[in-house]
């Protein structure tokens, strides 16, 4: 009897719990530890962050003539008189010029040349017509191949490039280089011999280097002296067969 009724008072307090607890409203959810979206909002938003800096190699893909080139080296090999390096030097300088692609590729395609900026070419110009008294430079090719009416072989015959050779047809040939090229200045040197651009590839490269922008424009007064100076200078190598002044080349250049 005595267990009967404390098994009875046993669940009569339990049944009481449960219904106080039932009426009791539920605790806040915020005292519940629940995934939040929290943490991988930072992280996105720490993410962005980063991804908003541009990396710095993009500033570097410009123009290939943006970056500052000197002429320095130009310039010392031809105050002097070093006429040879001076036209390795200049190679260098137009396939530096021309961009990245020219650069990997070791030369310069005609098609890149628009790309060399007006102020470089005319830099390269002045200092070889400064330093050769205006015998040599790329405005002074200019002029000889315009009075040539733009014929490259009269041209190279001209700036002495080519040379006839002595048979019974008439022939002309490459010269070989460097040897049978004139690195010194000297009253037989012809006008516009350097610097030197190859045409093994045809003549695409110089026309559009003596077409560029950068010689459209000369001077009326330089025009004039060089007119008087060529024809003065006739007189000393322009009469002479360029066939019987040079051997039979080997190598062309």
């Amino acid at each position: 009897m005595t267990t009967t009724n404390s098994l009875h008072q046993h669940y009569s307090l339990l049944k009481s719990l449960s219904t106080s607890e039932s009426n009791h409203p539920p605790p806040p959810s915020f005292l519940f530890l629940h995934p939040t979206t929290t943490t991988s909002t930072a992280i996105t938003t720490t993410t962005t962050t980063f991804s908003l800096s541009p990396p710095t190699s993009s500033t570097t893909s410009t123009s290939p003539t943006s970056q500052p080139i000197s002429f320095d080296t130009l310039q010392h090999h031809l105050s002097t008189r070093n006429f040879f390096h001076a036209d390795e030097e200049t190679r260098r300088l137009l396939i530096v010029l021309a961009g990245e692609a020219a650069q990997k590729r070791g030369y310069v395609f005609f098609s890149e040349v628009q790309f060399i900026a007006e102020a470089d070419l005319k830099a390269i110009d002045e200092l070889w017509r400064q330093y050769s008294n205006d015998i040599f430079g790329y405005s002074i090719q200019k002029k000889l191949w315009q009075k040539a009416n733009k014929d490259f072989t009269k041209f190279f015959l001209k700036v002495g490039w080519m040379k006839k050779l002595d048979t019974e047809i008439e022939q002309y040939n490459y010269r070989a280089f460097p040897s049978e090229f004139t690195w010194e200045l000297s009253d037989e040197t012809p006008d516009g011999h350097l610097p030197l651009t190859n045409a093994l590839r045809g003549t695409q490269l110089l026309n559009s280097i003596l077409s560029h922008p950068a010689f459209e424009a000369e001077e009326d007064e330089k025009a004039a002296e060089n007119e008087a100076k060529g024809s003065s200078r006739d007189g000393v190598y322009g009469t002479k067969p360029l066939g019987s002044l040079f051997p039979k080349p080997y190598y062309s250049f």
